[in-house]
This record gives C-alpha cells, sequence and structure tokens, in this order.
C-alpha cells in the first residue's frame, strides 16, 4: 500500500485547523418568564446543532427573560469553511421569528499541529 501524499501545508511543517468563533447577542420579545425563553433559545440551539454540527452553549444572560447570548464554535480545514458555516449560523438564527438578533461577532482564528 503506498504511503499518503503530504499536502504543501504539510511539507511546510504542519496542519492548521482554523475555527470560527460566533457570538450572538439576542433579544426575544415575547418572552415572559425563563421558561418561554428557554424553549426558543433551545430550539435555537438544537437546528445548529442538527443542521450545522456546531458546538453551541448560552453563554450570557442566563437570568433574564428576554435577552440571550450564544456562543458557537464551528471548525474547518481552511478559512474560508469556517467563515462559510458561521454565514449559515447567522442566517438559521435570523430566519427564527421569536427573536431579534442585537449583535453578531465573527471571529476566525488559526492553531498550526507544528507537524
Amino acid at each position: 500500500m503506498p504511503a499518503p501524499r503530504s499536502t504543501p501545508r504539510e511539507q511546510k511543517g504542519g496542519r492548521f485547523v482554523f475555527a470560527a468563533l460566533v457570538t450572538l447577542d439576542l433579544h426575544i420579545p415575547m418572552s415572559g418568564s425563563l421558561k418561554a425563553k428557554r424553549v426558543v433559545v433551545k430550539s435555537v440551539i438544537a437546528r445548529l446543532r442538527q443542521e450545522l454540527n456546531c458546538s453551541v452553549a448560552e453563554v450570557d444572560h442566563q437570568d433574564l427573560w428576554q435577552r440571550a447570548v450564544l456562543g458557537v464554535a464551528v471548525a474547518s480545514g481552511t478559512p474560508g469553511g469556517a467563515r462559510k458555516v458561521a454565514q449559515q449560523v447567522e442566517k438559521i438564527v435570523y430566519r427564527e421569528p421569536r427573536m431579534e438578533v442585537v449583535r453578531v461577532h465573527l471571529e476566525v482564528v488559526a492553531s498550526e499541529d507544528g507537524g
């Protein structure tokens, strides 16, 4: 069996992993309780995990009825791939009629394996 060929990136000394980190500040105007908020937030989190296989957590405003901050992380072998999935995250959240997006922050970071 022939040995696997290395890519030019690997020949230069390492493989890269790119992570897109998306922070979404959300307003849930119709929520009148933490329980009502949880229904909406859990629905969006489940949809993101199911459709995009990404990591998602509510990272702030857990004690407020009408606010939530979601942190989403996706990994890819290319920065463009990470950005593409991050854009899909935004589209899914914007399509949720029960919430409004107040702010979105996207950061793509690279990590080198070092080979």
